[in-house]
């Protein structure tokens, strides 16, 4: 049996890396259609200026989200030629922030990181730094700013569509 890779962080912690779903490039049709339609030529890999983008060990591409942010310039959209990448879909994806139970201030270590990285003022700490982080989700583009800079690794992104308005 392969050994799990395993974070920096997630070795300092104990934790064994769960292979999580990829994530692909915003703008990407559901899964079975993009897995169809992209050839797997890497133009949106390569297209991509933040290099947030790689390709999976399926060869098909993915978004890394520990690897940065993710601004939506829509240039990996462009690049595609399949039509796997449709930048006419908005929003370019319905990934939201998630705050897990390793939210260092949730254990009262003063922490604001994701905080202090989110571009849109989505995530909040309660006063002093004390107390789990929350993301509003109408807030949040789901860029992955905060997931790269969390020291415990305790931010991810999550399908969570918002709901339509009443």
């Amino acid at each position: 049996m392969a050994a799990a890779a395993l974070s920096r962080r997630a070795l300092l912690f104990g934790r064994t890396a769960a292979e999580a779903p990829a994530v692909r490039p915003p703008w990407a049709l559901a899964e079975a259609a993009f897995a169809s339609l992209c050839t797997r030529c890497d133009a949106c890999v390569r297209a991509c200026g933040e290099d947030v983008l790689a390709r999976g060990a399926d060869g098909l591409p993915r978004f890394e989200a520990t690897a940065g942010e993710c601004t939506f310039c829509g240039d990996c959209a462009r690049a595609c030629g399949t039509g796997a990448l449709d930048a006419s879909l908005s929003p370019p994806w319905e990934l939201r922030a998630q705050v897990g139970p390793g939210c260092l201030p949730a254990h009262g270590v003063v922490c604001a990181s994701c905080r202090d990285a989110c571009p849109e003022s989505a995530i909040r700490v309660p006063p002093g730094g004390r107390g789990a982080a929350w993301v509003d989700p109408a807030l949040c583009t789901g860029c992955a700013a905060c997931v790269g800079v969390c020291p415990a690794d305790a931010l991810a992104l999550a399908d969570a569509p918002l709901e339509a308005a009443a």
